[in-house]
């Protein structure tokens, strides 16, 4: 990413409020004894919306932070080795940016620190946030902190001169797979942002009795998954293989979202020309990105992560979410305007952008994801009784 890093003018929200940890108070976030590392590992594709603000942290409070260091993961993979990390007593990753995905199956397990005792150094969530960032911030359970949001999808996205008449329906869309054998693919939905909303979006789509319940309520959206699967070739382990899947014309259609939508447009991955569409019944399953801190991370280091927090839910801070679309539109705070991103990104979404998501957006109804242990029980059950049969 070739952003302008423009220097952070302002300071860090105010903090107030005493809280305890380790029997020791924050008295409004107090500096550590010497500026410390952080080390931020990405499960979720994160950076490109946060490590230009993230950065912009260590110039504005070089006491606090003397650098950030920054790797990824898959998502499916980093909650085991936190839970290896921390058996053992050496937790060597301080912040995770997670999807609803690790963050679900962190919870699951019960790796991630509770910050509910730390909510008096954190500003007024729900004064800040726009309001389906704040229920997207439920989610979380007071374990992690919404950095970015976005409605998501699921839509369809295809090449329109290999697919003139694009599927409008579950049922066209099931129907265009069986005479296109091969040409539709989603990625595997514990691992892909798109999969997961297209897995959570279908039981509304298809009229489930309870599209909360993938147990009991999904019976229509299991079917149908497993017949779409018999004209599928295999489940991407990842989104990005399916968008270059779909540019370099080896599928026709793909699950897709707002900003995997915008994104591989504007990196030249896929054509600018390829459209998107929605099928009959659809409802958002809108998408957050969270801060989440592994437990076993020292005192010291949580004050700066809190402090780090606040510093990431500043207007200037979140108007780098923006990015080129990837996660469109991004900001999970208010009156943070495309005007106030970077030039790269007015430009990348003034090119690349769809005036239709407005309307879109506006006319059909949000729904969050589900809930952590739900969504663990879907992602088990789409690999034993979906993915399993592809290998």
């Amino acid at each position: 990413m070739n952003m302008n890093r423009r220097r952070f003018m302002g300071t860090t929200a105010a903090m107030a409020g005493a809280t305890l940890f380790g029997g020791r108070a924050f008295a409004a976030l107090k500096a550590p004894s010497s500026p410390v590392t952080i080390t931020v590992a990405d499960v979720a594709g994160n950076l490109a919306l946060t490590q230009a603000a993230m950065e912009r942290y260590t110039e504005a409070k070089p006491e606090w932070a003397s650098r950030i260091a920054f790797t990824k993961a898959p998502a499916p993979e980093l909650p085991a080795k936190l839970k290896a990390q921390q058996a053992a007593g050496r937790v060597d990753i301080d912040l995770v940016l997670t999807g609803t995905d690790a963050l679900s199956a962190g919870l699951d397990q019960g790796i991630w620190t509770d910050l509910k005792p730390y909510m008096a150094d954190l500003p007024n969530l729900e004064g800040i946030y726009i309001p389906q960032a704040y229920k997207m911030q439920a989610m979380a359970r007071d374990h992690g902190v919404v950095v970015s949001y976005y409605p998501s999808g699921p839509l369809i996205e295809f090449m329109p001169d290999r697919v003139p008449t694009p599927p409008k329906t579950a049922e066209e869309l099931l129907a265009w797979t069986k005479a296109n054998k091969n040409k539709f693919i989603y990625a595997r939905p514990s691992n892909s942002g798109p999969g997961r909303t297209f897995l959570m979006g279908l039981p509304y789509i298809l009229g489930d009795s309870d599209p909360r319940d993938p147990v009991k309520g999904w019976d229509k959206t299991w079917a149908y998954l497993e017949e779409l699967g018999q004209n599928i070739e295999y489940y991407a382990s990842g989104t990005t293989q399916t968008m270059r899947e779909l540019g370099e014309g080896t599928r026709d259609i793909v699950v897709s979202t707002t900003g995997w939508d915008i994104n591989p447009r504007v990196l030249g991955t896929v054509p600018a020309e390829a459209e998107v569409g929605t099928l009959a019944g659809f409802h958002w399953v809108t998408d957050a990105h969270y801060m989440v801190v592994p437990k076993g991370v020292s005192e010291e280091k949580l004050a700066v992560l809190l402090d780090l927090m606040n510093f990431m839910l500043t207007p200037e801070s979140q108007a780098y979410a923006y990015d080129q679309g990837y996660f469109y539109p991004g900001p999970a705070v208010k009156d943070v305007p495309l005007s106030m991103a970077p030039q790269e990104s007015q430009d990348a979404i003034k090119e690349f952008g769809r005036p239709q998501y407005d309307q879109w957006i506006a006319n059909n109804p949000l729904e969050t994801p589900l809930d952590a242990d739900k969504l663990v029980a879907a992602f088990r059950i789409w690999d034993e009784r979906i993915g399993a049969k592809k290998g």
